[in-house]
């Protein structure tokens, strides 16, 4: 299944994509939670399949004039790793991590599929990352590695929008990664019995302008998404409808040379095999 969520009269509304139409939930199920984080922790993605199976024609809407929204717009936790990927490491001449490294994004900088990435006035240094992210079905504490996955709802594209000359400031990153809709999260989670276990051997690229400016693996995560869940339930109770950005292969703009920036007028894509394409104009700061 394909989990999004669009909106309708400014308001954030659930569905399942079929092909070229998406079933809006609102309409064929109305007693189910309002939001894919509730209906997660409601364990009802079986209902969710029977009550789209049988939608009457005017509970589905064509794709095209949809507005995305993340297909979950307000996460309980959006939980990213840094230097995840070895070859990214490599090129920018660090250490292999012997743990992960953690932070933290919030909703409000995340935008959706189609929606504009806004470069905000305090920075020039606008990079792009993409990323598997993997959400969270089943919440749990202490989960043991031979059961990660069973926690795992699916799997979606995550642009970890990153102000470089605002993150490097400090030692910590949060500032430069939390810009108001510096990042994006979509277009659609894909339930992870259409995937391999762990979304593992999934081919990633992003596009800047059509041209290809990161072409990774997900077989080259250093810590693999059961890891990061054993990692992660170790310190916190992980919560359906939780957001877990895996990091970003080589290519980023911070480590090439010359460097490569996005800026506004920019178009960036980001592919993931057997998930689809996030893409998201990028804009100037409002009175810029």
């Amino acid at each position: 299944m394909r989990l999004v969520t669009f909106a309708r009269d400014g308001r954030p509304v659930p569905g399942l994509r079929d092909g070229d139409s998406v079933v809006d939930l609102s309409r064929t199920a109305p007693g189910l939670p309002g939001d894919w984080a509730g209906i997660l922790a409601a364990g009802a993605l079986p209902e969710v399949r029977a009550r789209a199976a049988d939608a009457d024609p005017e509970a589905r809407l064509p794709v095209a004039g949809l507005t995305w929204l993340p297909p979950i717009p307000r996460p309980p936790k959006i939980l990213c790793i840094g230097l995840n990927y070895r070859s990214h490491a490599e090129e920018l001449g660090m250490a292999i991590p012997e743990h992960p490294i953690v932070f933290a994004r919030w909703p409000a900088s995340l935008v959706g599929h189609e929606s504009p990435l806004v470069r905000p006035h305090a920075s020039v240094q606008f990079d792009y990352e993409a990323e598997l992210a993997a959400v969270i079905g089943t919440g749990g504490r202490a989960i043991p590695k031979g059961r990660a996955l069973d926690h795992v709802a699916g799997y979606a594209i995550f642009n970890d929008g990153s102000l470089r000359d605002v993150q490097f400031q400090t030692s910590q990153w949060t500032l430069g990664k939390n810009y108001d809709a510096s990042g994006a999260f979509g277009p659609e989670i894909v339930t992870a019995d259409e995937l391999a276990p762990g979304a593992t051997g999934l081919s990633l690229r992003c596009r800047i302008n059509g041209e290809t400016v990161q072409d990774g693996n997900t077989d080259d995560l250093i810590f693999d998404v059961a890891d990061l869940i054993v990692a992660l339930s170790a310190v916190m109770t992980l919560e359906p409808g939780d957001v877990i950005a895996t990091g970003t292969p080589p290519g980023v703009g911070v480590g090439r040379r010359p460097q490569l920036f996005m800026k506004p007028g920019d178009l960036c894509e980001i592919d993931i095999e057997g998930i689809g394409t996030l893409r998201n104009p990028v804009v100037a700061e409002a009175g810029s």
